[in-house]
C-alpha cells in the first residue's frame, strides 16, 4: 500500500438540495437538507483510503459534536487520525447548495481549520515517512507551505489542489511536484482562460500540471512533453460535490503504486465518475473494487 499523508481541512458539509440555486436577493424552497462530513482535506483522505491507500490525516476539528462525527467518519473509512487535533471552539463548516443539474455553490467557514497555521512536533516525521503529501488551501497558507517544504526535504511527492483559488507565492509552487487545479482555478492562477495555454504557462513554476475539466476529463502537462488530454467516462451527474477531491485521492494512490500518468488519470477519472452519480461528498466516494470495475484502459 502506498503511504499518503493529507495536510488539510475537515468540515461538516451542510447541504441543501434545490431545483435551481437562488440568485442574490431571491428565496427558493429546497427539497432536502443533509449534514455530510467533508472538507477538502478530509475528502481527499477518505477518497485515497477507499481507493486503497495507507492514509494519515493531519488537521484539526472542534470540540463540538461535528468534530466527533468528523473524526469517526475518517476512521470508519480507514484513515489514521492520530495527528488530527481537537481545538477549542467549533469545527469547520461548508454551506452548500446543490441544484438539480448537479452543480453546486459553496461557502466555507474555517472554524478549527483556522488554528492549523503551523506544523506541530512530529508532523515532519509523519510526512517524511509517506510516499505522497496531499495539500489544499482550506487551512492557513503558512501550514501549507511548511508541509510542502518538509516534503521536499524528504523527497516526498507533493500534490497541491489550489482551492479555494488564490494567488500563490513562488516559494510554495517551487516545493510542489504536481499541481491539480480545475479550469476556474487555473485561470485565477495564470489569467489565461485556455486550459492548455494556462497549464503550459505554469510549467515555469511546477514540473507537472493536471487540469481537471469535469465531464471533459483532464489535461496533463509536463516539462519537455506535449500536453495530453484524458477523457472522462460519460455519466449523468447527480451531485458534483467532492468529485475533484475523489479524483485527487485516487490519483495519489495510482501514482504511488507506480502507474503511468495516463493510466493513473484514467483510473482517477473512473473514481470521480462514480462519485458524481451519488449525493454528498465523502458519502459518494467509491471503494477500490468499484473503481477497478468501472475503469477501462
Amino acid at each position: 500500500m502506498t503511504g499518503i499523508v493529507v495536510l488539510g481541512s475537515t468540515n461538516m458539509d451542510l447541504v441543501t438540495y434545490v431545483e435551481k440555486a437562488p440568485q442574490r436577493g431571491e428565496t427558493v424552497t429546497g427539497r432536502e437538507f443533509r449534514t455530510i462530513p467533508g472538507g477538502k482535506g478530509a475528502n481527499q483522505a477518505i477518497a485515497a483510503a477507499r481507493a486503497g491507500g495507507d492514509v494519515m490525516m493531519i488537521g484539526a476539528v472542534g470540540n463540538d459534536a461535528f468534530g466527533t462525527l468528523l473524526r469517526s467518519t475518517l476512521e470508519h473509512s480507514g484513515v489514521d487520525t492520530d495527528d488530527l487535533r481537537t481545538a477549542e471552539g467549533p469545527s469547520g463548516t461548508a454551506h452548500i447548495v446543490v441544484d438539480d443539474e448537479g452543480g453546486n455553490a459553496i461557502v466555507v467557514i474555517p472554524g478549527a481549520n483556522g488554528t492549523l497555521d503551523h506544523l506541530s512536533p512530529g508532523d515532519e516525521g509523519v510526512i517524511a515517512a509517506a510516499d505522497t503529501l496531499l495539500l489544499q488551501l482550506e487551512i492557513p497558507l503558512p501550514a501549507v507551505l511548511a508541509g510542502a517544504e518538509a516534503a521536499r526535504r524528504h523527497d516526498v511527492r507533493t500534490i497541491l489542489t489550489p482551492s479555494p483559488a488564490r494567488p500563490l507565492p513562488d516559494q510554495l509552487l517551487a516545493a510542489v511536484d504536481l499541481l491539480v487545479p480545475n479550469e476556474h482555478e487555473i485561470t485565477a492562477l495564470t489569467g489565461r482562460t485556455d486550459p492548455r495555454e494556462a497549464a503550459v504557462a505554469l510549467l515555469d513554476q511546477v514540473p507537472e500540471v493536471v487540469v481537471t475539466l469535469g465531464a471533459n476529463g483532464s489535461l496533463y502537462a509536463a516539462r519537455g512533453a506535449e500536453p495530453v488530454a484524458v477523457p472522462a467516462p460519460k455519466v449523468t451527474a447527480v451531485d458534483t460535490t467532492g468529485a475533484g477531491d475523489t479524483f485527487v485521492g485516487a490519483l495519489a494512490v495510482a501514482l504511488g503504486e507506480g502507474r503511468a500518468m495516463r493510466e493513473a488519470l484514467g483510473w482517477a477519472a473512473a473514481a470521480a465518475a462514480l462519485s458524481v452519480q451519488r449525493e454528498g461528498a465523502s458519502a459518494s466516494m467509491p471503494y477500490r473494487p468499484e473503481i477497478d470495475a468501472r475503469y477501462t484502459s
